[in-house]
């Protein structure tokens, strides 16, 4: 009946019209998920200013919930609402949780002052997190449906047709996230507002959820043409039914009169079939292989979060082009969808050809290696970006630096130095709350009061008896890979500073402006006294800190840009973002050799109705990755995060030698072959018990004839 349901259903050279509107509907739903998660680390840092510790704790939270609600959501489908309802539902609950993303990052919405940040941040974090709580619900949920779905359009004479199908449901996977990781972070990186402008998280998760809305709407356009399978009953329940009972049961016959069993699943033999029991035993014998499996997931998962993270304080200029921190993240949808066909049709048949035995679990194991050696590059760039960082001051610390706003250089006494200036690029430290200044010849000497944690510039005025002004400098690194800058006015007269990026107002003689921030690339100021006027350009990286300072003695005109004094204050990103690409290959070949690796290993041990079960079973293995990452970075509290992915290596290098000692002991069969022996088996029985009743039935009638007789 279902083959010939199925016959009937349109089809288009060869395949069911029906599955072109479920592969649109993965791209979309891909699109809409790898494009929230994408941008969604750095939303939690720089919109909701949550630490990176935080940010990075609920962002894999947040992934693991993703990888348990499939569970839940092959119960729904498989015991209830079968596959088409639950996508149905669950990509609706899907929906308004990226709605919610969206309306949460909209600034203006709580921005009363209008200073392109919002001020109750209560209401965000809280909508936020009740968007997230429904995205997980819902990608998780159909996560198991919908490939399952999509296999059920085809007829038992389309076997080649499902296959490629289900390549190009794979590619479309990649595909939607190779995109989205490309245009979320471009449109996160655009200023947008009503009232004040910031970065439009708002639209880097509008868009996707759009696409969602999008995805939702092509599926149901389909409806009339989908075959619908009735559900019939969830395995996995069973399967946690038939074990819960061989467990109980073998805890009350725990005394030593009762004989042992070979397994201990056969105490379920009382209440289940043999057969189920025997594919139970199977199917645990992989699961037992999964045990150490989460420890790939806490080191890949990371590529999201502490990888962009890093990306952050990096130069992510590629001359003609700039890379957004969160837009590195496109090279493993890339470098998948390069690497899986090479390896399949050169490197493993070259490692064949050379008479190696490399089995699925060999080939996990060296994926686990390659992640690890992913996180060793990651922990040497990270120690070349320590380098380039700046060191505040502690709390009980201040520093100083000065700046000569005279013409001529002068001679600076302190506390055991001495400098001749014009102005120091070097912060000094001190300890005490008050420090001698001794300046010109005659000296002339002034007390300085510091404040404690801050970094300060003495602002020296060219008459040294003149007010001395202490200017607060910045004590954190410029979010977001951009620029924070200054101007100090040394003139006589009122200078008003502008650009293209903004106006920074009128300056005082003798005074600076506040901070403001710029982006990375060139910027033409325009500075104008009375009618008189100066261009200035400079060409600004990623993540600095200047302060332009105007002498007195500037003359305005096409030469001026030559008078403008320029102090770096933080020193811009130097470690470039290409520097990343060789551990993003590297954990990228670890996932072909691991992930896809697993899945085939997965599916080729599985019994027959077991395939549902291991899946469940792997997708289990990244939730409880995601946990991993959590617990680590909280027990071990590392000061120096280059020591933490050194840490995560140490510890994957472990498991997999752990694995492979597992792996050592693992033989691998056929289930199929397997069951079609014990169904043989069963059967055999099965036909000596009717002959042996067929044969007590003869004598009972032997017996009955002679006694009648």
């Amino acid at each position: 009946m279902t083959s010939k349901r199925k016959a009937r259903c349109k089809e288009v050279f060869g395949y069911p019209i029906s599955i072109f509107f479920i592969i649109v509907n993965e791209f979309c739903e891909r699109f809409s998920y790898y494009g929230m998660r994408a941008v969604l680390v750095l939303y939690f840092k720089y919109f909701l200013r949550w630490d990176d510790d935080l940010a990075i704790s609920i962002y894999h939270t947040f992934v693991a919930f993703c990888y348990l609600t499939p569970i839940l959501g092959a119960i729904i489908a498989d015991s209830w609402l079968g596959k088409f309802k639950t996508i149905i539902y669950l990509s609706i609950v899907y929906a308004i949780g990226q709605v919610a993303m969206a309306v949460s990052a909209i600034h203006d919405i709580t921005d009363s002052d209008r200073d392109g940040s919002p001020d109750n941040l209560t209401f965000h974090v809280v909508l936020s997190m009740a968007g997230l709580l429904l995205i997980a619900l819902g990608t998780g949920g159909i996560k198991p449906c919908v490939a399952a779905f999509g296999g059920d359009q085809f007829g038992d004479h389309q076997d080649k047709q499902r296959r490629t199908f289900f390549s190009v449901f794979y590619l479309c996977i990649n595909g939607g996230s190779l995109l989205s990781t490309i245009i979320t972070p471009i449109l996160r990186a655009q200023d947008c507002g009503i009232h004040s402008k910031s970065k439009c998280y708002s639209l880097a998760f509008g868009v996707p959820a759009a696409l969602m809305a999008v995805s939702l709407v092509v599926f149901i356009l389909g409806s009339g043409m989908y075959y619908k399978t009735k559900p019939e009953g969830n395995i996995m329940l069973k399967v946690s039914k038939c074990i819960g009972f061989a467990i109980k049961n073998r805890y009350r016959h725990r005394s030593r009169k009762y004989p042992k069993k070979e397994h201990w699943m056969d105490w379920a033999e009382e209440k289940y079939d043999k057969l189920l029991i025997a594919q139970i035993k199977i199917a645990l014998r992989v699961l037992l292989l999964y045990i150490p499996l989460p420890m790939f997931w806490t080191l890949f998962d990371q590529k999201g979060s502490r990888w962009t993270l890093q990306a952050t304080t990096m130069d992510g200029n590629f001359g003609s082009i700039v890379i957004q921190p969160d837009q590195m993240q496109t090279i493993n949808p890339i470098l998948i969808l390069t690497l899986v066909p090479i390896m399949d049709s050169l490197v493993f048949p070259l490692i064949k050809k050379c008479g190696l035995h490399f089995t699925p679990l060999k080939k996990m194991t060296v994926g686990m290696i390659l992640a690890a050696l992913a996180f060793v590059c990651a922990a040497v760039i990270q120690l070349q970006i320590d380098k380039t960082l700046p060191v505040f001051p502690s709390a009980s610390q201040s520093q100083l630096k000065f700046l000569n706003m005279g013409n001529t250089p002068i001679t600076v006494e302190f506390p055991e130095n001495q400098l001749n200036l014009a102005a120091s690029e070097e912060y000094f430290k001190f300890e005490s709350d008050q420090i001698t200044v001794l300046i010109g010849n005659p000296p002339v000497s002034k007390i300085v009061s510091l404040t404690k944690g801050q970094r300060q510039t003495l602002l020296i005025p060219s008459a040294i008896n003149d007010e001395w002004q202490l200017a607060s400098d910045l004590i954190y690194k410029p979010q977001e890979g951009n620029n924070e800058i200054r101007f100090i006015n040394g003139m006589s007269t009122p200078v008003t500073v502008s650009s293209a990026a903004g106006h920074y107002g009128e300056i005082e003689p003798l005074h600076y402006s506040n901070y403001s921030e710029i982006k990375n690339g060139r910027a033409t100021f325009t500075l104008q006294s009375g009618s008189q006027s100066c261009e200035y350009s400079k060409d600004f990286g990623f993540g600095g800190s200047y302060t332009f300072f105007i002498p007195s003695t500037l003359t305005f005109g096409p030469n001026c840009q030559e008078s403008i004094t320029e102090s770096v204050d933080i020193k811009p990103n130097s470690v470039h973002m290409a520097l990343q690409i060789p551990q993003y290959f590297l954990i990228t070949a670890g996932e072909v050799m691991f992930s896809v690796t697993g899945l085939e290993f997965s599916y080729s041990q599985a019994p027959s109705n077991m395939k549902s079960v291991l899946q469940a079973g792997w997708l289990l293995t990244n939730a409880v990755g995601n946990f991993i990452v959590l617990i680590v970075a909280e027990i071990a509290k590392l000061p120096k995060q280059w020591t933490e992915y050194i840490l995560f290596a140490s510890l994957l290098v472990a498991v997999s030698i752990i694995f492979s000692i597992m792996a050592s002991f693992y033989t691998y069969i056929d289930p199929t072959a397997i069951e079609a022996e014990f169904k043989k088996k069963e059967l055999q029985k099965s036909k000596e018990m009717e002959k042996r009743d067929s044969v007590s039935s003869d004598d009972e009638d032997k017996k009955y004839v002679q006694t009648s007789m």
